[in-house]
């Protein structure tokens, strides 16, 4: 049985990098008041208004029941609105208000500086590639591996 190398497996190296992402992540959005899930949620309400509970967890990688305790809390807190009826069906759409929006404009800037700071060795197109490779990988993986 090859043993994974751990210097050179794509995998082992691809969760250090996220690992060290989300410390950093967690590092800038903490003195906010915010989490990753909370930020996530915040910046997919921006540029999708109107996601439904089971959407936003999806997109953020939480399971629906921890979705809905954290907008009950945004919502509590004032940064999102949600409908007291569905509009149709059960689906509660969510909005951001304009304390969300300001709150998430600030966090943006301090992930984005994260971000920013994580590429910086990297020329533009190296940049585009790796967005690139990491999409191909994202695709590659959606197909059931053969003999699982």
């Amino acid at each position: 049985m090859s043993q994974v190398e751990l210097d050179t497996s794509v995998g082992y190296l691809l969760k250090m990098a996220a690992s060290a992402l989300h410390t950093a992540m967690e590092a800038v959005l903490r003195p906010l008041g915010m989490t990753i899930t909370h930020y996530s949620c915040l910046e997919l309400l921006s540029q999708r208004p109107g996601l439904s509970n089971s959407e936003l967890a999806r997109g953020t990688f939480v399971t629906r029941q921890s979705m809905n305790v954290l907008l009950q809390a945004l919502e509590r807190d004032g940064l999102v609105a949600r409908p007291e009826r569905a509009p149709s069906g059960r689906v509660l759409p969510t909005t951001l208000t304009a304390k969300g929006r300001r709150q998430l404009a600030t966090a943006s800037g301090a992930v984005r500086a994260v971000e920013d700071t994580m590429l910086a060795g990297m020329s533009a197109a190296e940049q585009d590639q790796m967005r690139r490779l990491l999409r191909s990988c994202v695709e590659s993986l959606k197909t059931p591996v053969a003999g699982s």
